[in-house]
């Protein structure tokens, strides 16, 4: 069997698949319509993001019999395809969830201490103690969005703040001894932080608007280390404005390209240029699971499901 690989991994998952018997090609540059001529030809892909593995792309895929996604969601390929022609699909929260969870943490802690903020003041030797006064994890609500991979990891690094966790998931019968499952009206009744943790589907899409927020009773801090578009921006900056959200770690944006590797062109959304001023927002460019470790658990991971059902030895 030939497998195709579209983007670069940790070269265990290569070396793997050349002990289980599997014959790798690599191309990492060449464009869609390149890889569509030849695509037939394998029966295996192994991605990340950088191509959309859409219908067309899925039809001319005569002998595919697997797909690998070396990441957490599914949102680049057509599952409902692929389901159709008998491919199975593998992807990787496992890999990067404690990654996630850690970001996750370490977001929050900054806003909290204006950490972004006092290195910047420090540095241009203004000296703030009593403006920079932080507030304390212990004796929050926390409240998570999505209680899956990436909501669980993110529950279990809170659990020596002495706080209470809370998870909202349209999946019943998911909390644990990190969080309690809770319906969205007492979710939204006693959060004081919201952390989002949710995939990308038409469900999600939008998710956090004006509506949403408004419906808090408290205003709340926000961390976003899940999809952007789960977020709409202006409604975001609009509750930063008027208190109602009271500071945003975001490690992804509503302007992302579907590869995850760029922003947006020449023209800066008026939004986002409010966001980069603010100092009670955080910013990073999608790497809440992308630490050495992980890159390590993800391709592993991969292999590990490859092999449990497709091994020719």
């Amino acid at each position: 069997m030939k497998i195709l690989h579209l983007d670069e991994n940790h070269p265990l998952l290569i070396k793997g698949l050349e002990a289980l018997g599997y014959e790798n090609h690599t191309d990492f540059k060449s464009s869609k319509e390149d890889i569509l001529s030849k695509i037939g030809d394998y029966e295996g892909l192994i991605i990340r993001s950088r191509i959309p593995v859409d219908a067309q792309f899925l039809t001319m895929a005569t002998k595919l019999k697997f797909i690998g996604r070396v990441g957490a969601g599914l949102e680049n390929i057509d599952v409902e395809k692929a389901q159709e022609l008998n491919i199975r699909l593998f992807n990787a929260p496992e890999g990067n969830r404690n990654a996630v969870g850690e970001q996750a943490l370490g977001m929050l802690l900054s806003l909290l201490n204006h950490l972004n903020r006092v290195d910047k003041e420090v540095r241009e030797g203004v000296w703030k103690r009593e403006e920079n006064r932080g507030i304390e994890i212990e004796g929050k609500t926390v409240g998570i969005i999505g209680y899956g991979n990436m909501g669980k990891a993110f529950a279990k690094k809170l659990k020596g703040f002495d706080c209470e966790v809370i998870c909202y998931d349209i999946q019943g019968g998911v909390g644990d001894e990190n969080a309690r499952q809770v319906g969205i009206m007492e979710f939204k009744k006693r959060v004081d932080i919201l952390s989002l943790h949710t995939p990308q589907t038409p469900k999600t899409v939008n998710m956090i608007n004006a509506e949403f927020v408004d419906g808090f009773h408290k205003p709340f801090w926000l961390i976003n280390t899940a999809r952007g578009k789960s977020v709409v921006t202006q409604d975001l900056v609009d509750a930063l404005k008027s208190g109602k959200i009271l500071g945003a770690g975001l490690d992804v944006l509503e302007y992302e390209k579907a590869s995850f590797e760029n922003l947006f062109g020449d023209d800066m959304p008026e939004a986002f240029q409010y966001l980069i001023q603010a100092d009670n927002v955080l910013l990073s460019p999608h790497i809440a699971g992308w630490t050495i470790e992980s890159k390590i658990k993800l391709s592993q991971t991969i292999l590990d499901k490859i092999t449990q059902e497709f091994s020719l030895n």
